[in-house]
């Protein structure tokens, strides 16, 4: 599944009834919870980096990157409007965007 195609699924479900989906149930909650869970995913991200565990690491990171769709969909943020903040940052050096900020 390719970020986009899971980026609609979410988008999809989004009008879905609790009772039926997640990520209903999620969206449901509200921003604050869904901005909530993606953090604790990605805690267990950290936890499973340091400690190595490659599989560990893989299947969290594909829980952040759920959770964090989510947490953008609360708040009706697109993939598509962070991949063109990505692409307007692709134009200059990583050092000379910190610098902008």
């Amino acid at each position: 599944m390719t970020l986009a195609n899971l980026a609609a699924t979410i988008a999809a479900r989004k009008g879905a009834s609790p009772d039926s989906s997640w990520t209903a149930k999620l969206l449901a909650k509200g921003p604050e919870k869904c901005a909530e869970k993606f953090g604790e995913e990605a805690i267990e991200a950290i936890i499973e980096a340091v400690k190595g565990d490659r599989p560990k690491l893989i299947a969290e990171a594909a829980d952040v990157l759920y959770h964090l769709l989510v947490m953008l969909a609360a708040r009706d943020i697109t993939l598509d409007e962070v991949e063109a903040e990505l692409t307007r940052r692709e134009a200059q050096s990583g050092l000379a965007e910190k610098a902008a900020r």
